[in-house]
């Protein structure tokens, strides 16, 4: 199983409207939060393992929810990513220790073998050309990385939200079987995998 493969004009005409869409509508993902998300996000960044020596990436961070948890880690260095400029204003004004970047992962110039875990949380869906993104992160990120590919309402959810928003939406890998095929031919194993009604959790690691 491959990714489908997308034109260059379709990822720059979706990664407008996403920008736009979450940049107007950045107030409707601040807490608080649906009873049972922050206990779920918690299980998330457990299955990361992140310790004090890690650089963090949390990509698609929007207001940046995970970043107060992320922090009780102590890591090293964290990124923060996102399409939506206004949303990593408002992440930079209140978390100043975290390094924002402004685009699209798959074009991200982070440095060589330099990140130890990428957390995609609620924006798998969301990532236009995920052929080029992994191959960049696989790229950017160390020998032994964790990438967590998560969300805490559970994969069915993106069903809901498919009818609400302007641009497509993917599917999470449904079993390990899926995310083996997607995601070896980039050097990532599948090392953990939950799938539960209102908990989606994939943990790779290269």
């Amino acid at each position: 199983m491959k990714f489908k493969e997308i034109t260059e004009n379709e990822v720059q005409q979706i990664d407008k409207l996403q920008s736009e869409y979450f940049s107007k509508y950045m107030r409707l993902f601040d807490p608080p939060l649906p009873d049972g998300v922050p206990e779920r996000l918690e299980k998330i960044l457990e299955s990361a393992i992140i310790s004090g020596t890690d650089v963090v990436l949390d990509m698609g961070t929007g207001t940046g929810i995970l970043i107060p948890i992320i922090l009780k880690y102590k890591p090293a260095l964290i990124y923060a990513n996102d399409l939506s400029e206004k949303m990593l204003k408002s992440v930079k004004e209140r978390y100043p220790e975290v390094r924002t970047l402004h685009g699209d992962i798959r074009d991200l110039r982070l440095p060589d073998h330099t990140v130890d875990v990428v957390l995609i949380n609620a924006c798998y869906p969301n990532i236009v050309d995920k052929h080029g993104s992994f191959t960049n992160i696989r790229r950017f990120t160390k020998t032994g990385c964790r990438i967590v590919i998560s969300h805490p309402m559970g994969g069915a959810f993106i069903n809901f939200l498919q009818e609400k928003v302007p641009f497509p939406l993917d599917g999470f890998p449904e079993n390990k079987t899926v995310a083996k095929s997607l995601f070896e031919p980039y050097g990532f194993g599948v090392s953990g995998f939950v799938n539960e009604d209102k908990l989606y959790i994939l943990v790779l690691e290269g």
